[in-house]
């Protein structure tokens, strides 16, 4: 089966002190356009599933390509982002492009947060064999799979690009590998 890794379309920004309780933004109109093109894209592939975390921009993000296919969207808590509790919600390409030591925060127990990622990707994986499905989630998500598959110790990686597609081939005898990571022409422009 193909597994397509995606990560989420760009959030609104939430500073800390704004939300009540964890923050859990909405897409920016410049992410409604990214998941738009992601639709786009997906929609002339054979996608058979469509699961998401239940954070608010993975669903938002999963939205269109459901809408694209007639897919009804699968919730998978273990597919959820290590900082889900956090109040703000600052990308961290902000926090990248600012120096600030925030950009390459790890999960508090990065060991138990990778446990749960894989075994909430495994679960969609023996759902659907030789099947094609779009698992929408996090970078984070992403990374503690891909890093998984490849035998990394390094929770992060890599930073997946918003909607951007990672493909991992899952065969039913329990081999997986890496088909591609980061692939984001469909929204170059938006970038």
């Amino acid at each position: 089966m193909e597994l397509l890794l995606i990560r989420h379309a760009l959030p609104v920004r939430i500073d800390e002190g704004v939300a009540d309780g964890p923050a859990d933004p909405e897409l920016s109109s410049i992410g409604i356009q990214q998941a738009e093109s992601l639709a786009e894209l997906l929609a002339a592939e054979a996608v058979d599933a469509i699961w998401s975390s239940p954070m608010r921009r993975a669903r938002e993000t999963a939205a269109p390509l459901a809408d694209a296919l007639g897919l009804h969207v699968a919730i998978d808590d273990g597919l959820a982002e290590y900082d889900k509790h956090s109040e703000s919600y600052i990308p961290v390409e902000e926090l990248k492009a600012a120096n600030d030591p925030r950009w390459m925060q790890l999960p508090e127990r990065p060991e138990e947060f990778a446990a749960e990622v894989v075994d909430a990707v495994e679960r969609v994986i023996a759902r659907h064999p030789r099947q094609r499905v779009a698992v929408v989630c996090h970078g984070g998500v992403i990374n503690a799979y891909a890093g998984h598959v490849l035998g990394l110790a390094e929770p992060l990686f890599f930073l997946p690009l918003y909607t951007s597609i990672s493909r991992v081939l899952a065969s039913g005898s329990g081999v997986r590998s890496i088909g591609s990571l980061n692939e984001a022409g469909h929204v170059r422009h938006l970038l």
